[in-house]
């Protein structure tokens, strides 16, 4: 009898200390956030970078509100960029799809708006022209018109976007764009004043119109948005 009450005060001892091992994440014992013994890792929230290449960058928060609706918030998940008009190929592409289909290319371009303010960052994102070639353009095509989802939109000529590496970047200095900088996209329209770095973009256009104006440049800002001229200067197209 005796034996028995010991066996069974042993068994519960057994029972409770399995209790207490299968039930430890009650205790805080375990994490959701990443066991290094499996490879997971956290998620740490992305900082931007202030210096790339031995250069200083400004920050994301430099840039000054003034855009012609205020900052847009685009779902994207259910955002679209199409390439659209005198296209053999014209296409429509999930947020995922530009990113994943394109090559990525970094690059430090200054930011200068006609308000007296500039901003240096690093972008990232793809070149425009790949999108372009890839549509391929129809012989007409002399203009690409950009399209924002606030309405916004302006223009180059064909020869500007081809014959130059110009990005449409989806991160600055190292994190995503955020709503109110022009997420999902941002274009980085170097040696052009800022007005003609359209945000927000949804389309991109091939037309024929060489007499098409944009936003500001149908009330009277250059066409050409050159830098290296007075933004009231529309000489050059």
């Amino acid at each position: 009898m005796l034996k028995q009450k010991k066996l069974d005060v042993h068994l519960f001892h057994i029972l409770i200390a399995l209790w207490i091992i299968g039930t430890s994440g009650l205790a805080g014992c375990s994490s959701t956030e990443g066991n290094p013994s499996d490879g997971t890792a956290n998620l740490l929230k992305a900082v931007e970078i202030r210096q790339y290449g031995g250069k200083d960058l400004s920050s994301v928060n430099d840039f000054r509100e003034n855009s012609i609706r205020g900052p847009q918030v685009i779902d994207r998940r259910t955002y679209r960029l199409k390439i659209t008009g005198l296209a053999d190929k014209p296409a429509t592409y999930t947020y995922d799809e530009v990113l994943g289909k394109y090559r990525q290319y970094k690059k430090i371009v200054t930011l200068n708006c006609v308000e007296g303010w500039s901003v240096t960052i690093l972008w990232e994102g793809l070149l425009v022209k790949d999108l372009i070639k890839e549509a391929r353009p129809s012989s007409q095509a002399k203009v690409v018109i950009f399209h924002a989802y606030d309405g916004y939109t302006t223009s180059f000529p064909i020869s500007y976007i081809m014959d130059n590496n110009i990005i449409i970047a989806a991160r600055m200095n190292g994190v995503v764009i955020p709503p109110e900088r022009g997420f999902p996209f941002q274009l980085v329209a170097e040696s052009k004043w800022g007005y003609k770095w359209i945000k927000w973009i949804t389309e991109i256009e091939l037309s024929g119109d060489v007499n098409y104006r944009g936003f500001w440049e149908s009330g009277g800002y250059s066409n050409s948005g050159d830098l290296k001229k007075s933004f009231f200067d529309d000489t050059t197209q």
